[in-house]
């Protein structure tokens, strides 16, 4: 089987039991992703799988078989840093930078939620445009947990792109 990983084919043929978060890291060598609690709780190890963020601790390998699978390495490198990369560093969105891969990732999909319309559980109607203030962005990424509390300034380098992508 066949995982396609920030745009390139890789070959998955180990242990069925072997999460997702466990081949990018092992199997391929891309330790962006992290392993926090490794129960789906902190959201380090957040990926986006074709277009969705999914925590990929909690996901088996073998499920992807087909599936693109992007990682914060995908996103933009240190050269070429992506819009978000670049609004965390300059917000300082980042203190230890270990749960940083994993919100840039949530965030990255989070964005496109909301150009798509996906209200959320902030949102004040499931039928309006949504407006992404603070307490919606905060709702959106509650699923991503930064243990240097650093979410003013995470929040603010989301609000900062979706503000300069609109």
């Amino acid at each position: 089987m066949a995982i396609k990983v920030n745009g390139e084919a890789h070959e998955f043929s180990g242990d069925p039991r072997t999460t997702l978060l466990d081949f990018l890291r092992d199997g391929l060598g891309l330790h962006g992703s992290k392993k926090g609690c490794d129960h789906g709780q902190c959201g380090a190890c957040t990926v986006i799988v074709d277009g969705r963020r999914i925590n990929s601790c909690l996901s088996l390998a073998i499920m992807h078989d087909g599936d693109e699978v992007t990682t914060i390495e995908g996103i933009g490198t240190p050269d070429d840093l992506a819009p978000l990369q670049r609004a965390f560093v300059t917000h300082d969105g980042y203190q230890c930078g270990y749960c940083t891969p994993g919100q840039i990732c949530s965030a990255t999909a989070m964005l496109e939620e909301v150009k798509a319309g996906w209200p959320s559980a902030a949102s004040g109607s499931v039928t309006d445009d949504v407006t992404l203030s603070d307490e919606e962005i905060r709702e959106r990424m509650s699923g991503n947990i930064c243990r240097c509390a650093a979410y003013p300034n995470i929040v603010a380098a989301i609000r900062d792109v979706a503000e300069h992508a609109s």
